[in-house]
């Protein structure tokens, strides 16, 4: 098994990456969200990093963020509606949106044109839109956002060579773009915190685990770039400064009960309420005081012939673009947890967990659990064909693109109602 930002292979184990990378499992949040998506109830999210930050917010109604993107490489899949849903779900559940085109990681890492990254884009932006992105969201094209090309350079200043080669693996032949990219990344999810976008707040970025190094760096970078850090104690928590004493002295107004000492200052009360007061304190002297961003982790989309769905494998996915009918045929040439005759499928029964198009039903097609823990039942004890199931799902992979052509052809009279920096 091999999972880095740019390469999947292997056959993986969600449960080892939950290990090795020390993230915490989704279910163990997921009891405290109220109307989960279907992506969180069936278990395609299966790991998490503080959502229970955004679980806090989404109770109290305190402001929030969700923020991810889309490498502009290829058209956009069914693996990239995914993300897109996570991100509708996240903003009618309370969250700001935004939406990064990553069009210069596919520049820097793909080698692709300008004219044809932003020609790529607009078509996942346009996707996104008629999956139920609202106005109430910052869409952007990485090169043309200040936002996130100046706080990339700051963030770069707190980052060497030696820890991108730990975390990424580069070496004396990674192109320095392929470098600087991490820190468009790790700008592309703070930036959202940024003063002009509202300050100091709660962001959770879906992602599959194969972003997960993006996350980690950036959640270091969050706390690097601050000028204060926390440290939990008995009744309330430490607060350090990483640019000296003359700083902790600035929460002395701290309406709190607060003890300084020569390194540090311990202030005691209620934990989310001292660290809101201190970001605010942090804020007014220039400070970035970044929350830590939260993270989700979805498994990745099966390709239709097998492995990991990838835009640079065409014969892998149903793009979002496909003409309804030929969609409804990739899906007839589908790869099935079925047996090898009809007859040993109907004694044996079949293997849905193996199968690409039940996985395509539990992610995409079928909202009503009850109907599809009838089709596993049914295909399980061997009452269901894999040929009748698939002219099933091809029927509503058909009648899914001829509605969401349509609905692009709506976005795209739409666009200029958008915030989008383009």
């Amino acid at each position: 098994m091999q999972v880095t930002p740019w390469d999947v292979e292997g056959v993986i184990d969600y449960n080892k990456l939950i290990r090795d990378f020390g993230m915490q499992p989704f279910s163990e949040v997921l009891d405290e969200i109220d109307e989960p998506h279907i992506l969180m109830r069936r278990g395609a999210i299966f790991g998490h990093r503080d959502y229970w930050r955004i679980v806090n917010a989404m109770k109290k109604g305190i402001q929030w963020a969700v923020m991810s993107g889309f490498m502009p490489s290829g058209h956009p899949h069914f693996g990239h509606k995914m993300t897109m849903d996570e991100i509708v779900w996240h903003q009618r559940a309370g969250g700001r949106a935004f939406v990064a085109i990553a069009d210069m990681e596919a520049h820097a890492v793909r080698g692709l044109s300008w004219e044809k990254t932003r020609e790529i884009g607009l078509e996942y932006i346009k996707s996104i839109i008629a999956l139920g992105l609202t106005r109430e969201s910052v869409i952007y094209f990485q090169s043309k956002s200040s936002y996130v090309k100046d706080l990339a350079f700051e963030l770069s200043a707190e980052v060497n060579f030696s820890e991108l080669r730990a975390i990424y693996g580069f070496n004396g032949d990674t192109k320095l773009a392929k470098m600087f990219i991490t820190s468009i990344q790790a700008a592309d999810i703070l930036h959202p915190q940024l003063s002009e976008f509202g300050g100091p707040k709660p962001v959770v970025v879906p992602v599959g685990a194969d972003q997960d190094p993006h996350m980690r760096l950036t959640r270091d970078l969050a706390a690097r770039a601050s000028i204060f850090s926390f440290e939990p104690i008995e009744g309330g928590l430490r607060i350090r400064s990483r640019k000296g004493k003359v700083y902790l002295e600035a929460l002395s107004e701290m309406p709190l009960e607060v003890r300084f000492y020569e390194e540090h200052a311990d202030i005691f009360g209620e934990r989310d309420e001292i660290e809101e007061f201190v970001r605010e304190i942090e804020v007014k002297l220039g400070g970035f005081a970044f929350v830590p961003p939260s993270s989700t982790y979805h498994r990745f989309t099966t390709g239709l012939t097998g492995g990991k769905m990838s835009s640079s494998k065409p014969e892998s996915y149903i793009s979002l673009l496909d003409k309804p009918e030929d969609g409804a045929r990739k899906v007839m040439k589908a790869f099935t947890g079925g047996r090898a005759t009809a007859e040993e499928q109907r004694r044996l029964g079949g293997q849905p967990e193996k199968c690409v198009v039940f996985e395509l039903y539990s992610y995409h097609l079928i909202q009503s659990d009850e109907e599809l823990r009838q089709i596993e039942s049914d295909c399980r004890e061997g009452r269901l064909l894999c040929g009748k199931c698939k002219r099933l799902a091809s029927e509503l992979v058909k009648n899914f693109l001829e509605e969401h052509r349509e609905k692009i052809g709506e976005a795209e009279g739409m666009l200029e109602d958008y915030f989008i920096i383009m």
